[in-house]
């Protein structure tokens, strides 16, 4: 979060030292000097991929990467030819995606389930919000002010580069040289160890409990089911850098993997919230939406990609190819929930969830499922907070993906005062973000900093509450 409040602040608030003439100038340090920039860039004639140039000497060079012209990515122009707008065809289409894939990469995802239920009940449903705001500065501030820098400053990429995710670093590498690599590395390192300690967990959690346990020795040891648990991690991380090696060896690209996420898990969104949400989705139903979904959703993305041309690892790519894919992955499981919710309503007895037995030895023995000591997790509270989560998420989700993009509509191609105001709240989102994350979990827990400073090993009912983790899941 310092590094990206870096990078934001860098290209919207500090000025470079231009004075040398005999160096491009890599200075933006203003929402203003970025609008001219990139104004200036779509003006230019259209150049895109190779160019041969003719230097002041006579020479003819090729040149790589050029992106100059009318902002579009090989697809549907921008509004006004701009990349200063939210009238975007394309940027549509990606966004659907996106919000499709994601939804799958929370639902489907063990570690966000874990973390969830690892955290103080009471507390849950505030940091998961917390959590999606703070996560907003990402492709709100960093990725569009690098993005936008990349372009800006002319950076040389070519559309395999941009695929492959490698415009933050380009555009970072740009403003501070090697530096800015350096602090790229350091964060998606940081990214990487965080992401893939969570998912080794909880991939090796469900290998463990919901495979090894459940089928084939359900008298298992909580010592037998620890070491299948270790077993796991390790598996599972040779199992992701091996499909992480194959990906980038058969060429395909960070970007083709991300929107393929829709296809590959929007069909399991709707059964897993149908599993929370009500107790008429039967388990017949529930797997059969998943199952039929993927299979819908692969045969129309395979369909579309097929009308590109024969069906390649290209043609697989196709932003439309994989927005209809997802779409249907959605879409048809939703159907086939809805119908199983009719036809063959389950009404699952949910008082089956307060029967659920420890494992001893496993190192949980002594949790209580539902914390029974703890005012904030009686079924009360949990309804209150379900009501809570309801309002809040349903407000958040209509303001920041439909009520914004659609007040921006009348703005077609932002004038420079519209960009500046724009900038200032990425800005200022990205900073108290990153305070707030920072500062706010040790402010929360000062109680037990204090012990530990102390050595004080006694505890506490005052000490328990004050430390109570409300921002656990946000991180």
């Amino acid at each position: 979060m310092v590094i990206l409040v870096l990078f934001v602040t860098a290209v919207y608030g500090y000025e470079f030292d231009c004075s040398d003439t005999t160096k491009p100038c890599t200075s933006l340090g203003s929402a203003s000097l970025m609008w001219e920039r990139l104004t200036f860039v779509t003006a230019l004639p259209t150049r895109f991929g190779d160019s041969m140039v003719t230097l002041a000497d006579g020479d003819n060079v090729t040149l790589g990467g050029f992106h100059q012209g009318p902002a579009n990515l090989d697809g549907n122009q921008n509004r006004q030819g701009s990349y200063l707008t939210m009238m975007s065809q394309d940027g549509l289409a990606f966004g659907i995606i996106n919000i499709i894939g994601n939804f799958g990469t929370v639902f489907v995802d063990q570690s966000y389930w874990q973390s969830a239920i690892a955290a103080k009940p009471g507390a849950a449903h505030k940091g998961y919000i917390l959590g999606g705001m703070v996560w907003f500065t990402i492709p709100f501030a960093l990725a569009t002010a690098l993005g936008l820098a990349s372009n800006a400053l002319n950076v040389a990429l070519t559309p395999d580069d941009a695929g492959a995710g490698l415009v933050p670093p380009a555009a970072a590498i740009a403003m501070f040289g090697q530096t800015g690599g350096i602090l790229c590395m350091v964060q998606l390192t940081m990214a990487i160890l965080s992401t893939g300690s969570a998912e080794c967990i909880a991939v090796s959690s469900l290998v463990s409990y919901d495979i090894y346990r459940a089928y084939f020795k359900p008298e298992a040891t909580g010592q037998q089911i620890l070491l299948v648990s270790r077993v796991g991690v390790v598996v599972w991380a040779l199992v992701m850098a091996v499909a992480s090696i194959v990906l980038n060896q058969i060429g395909i690209g960070l970007g083709w993997v991300y929107n393929f996420m829709a296809i590959a898990l929007g069909s399991a969104v709707v059964p897993i919230s149908c599993s929370i949400y009500t107790d008429k989705l039967s388990a017949s139903f529930a797997i059969a939406s998943a199952v039929l979904g993927m299979v819908c959703a692969l045969i129309v993305w395979i369909s579309v990609a097929s009308t590109y041309g024969p069906v390649s690892v290209g043609t697989l790519g196709q932003l439309y190819a994989q927005l209809w894919g997802g779409l249907t992955a959605l879409l048809s499981s939703l159907l086939i929930c809805t119908v199983g919710c009719v036809v063959a309503p389950s009404n699952f007895d949910w008082a089956i969830m307060d029967q659920i037995k420890l494992v001893a030895g496993d190192g949980g023995e002594n949790s209580k499922v539902l914390g029974d000591d703890d005012p904030e997790a009686t079924p009360e509270a949990l309804l209150a907070a379900k009501n809570w989560i309801f309002k809040y998420g349903w407000g958040y989700t209509v303001f920041l993906c439909i009520a914004w993009p659609l007040a921006c509509i009348p703005l077609g191609s932002f004038g420079k005062s519209t960009f500046q105001l724009w900038a200032a709240v990425a800005l200022m989102w990205g900073w108290v973000a990153t305070l707030v994350i920072v500062f706010l979990p040790v402010y929360e827990n000062v109680g037990t900093v204090v012990k530990v400073l102390k050595c004080d090993t006694s505890t506490s009912a005052e000490t328990t509450t004050k430390s109570a983790p409300t921002s656990t899941s946000s991180a």
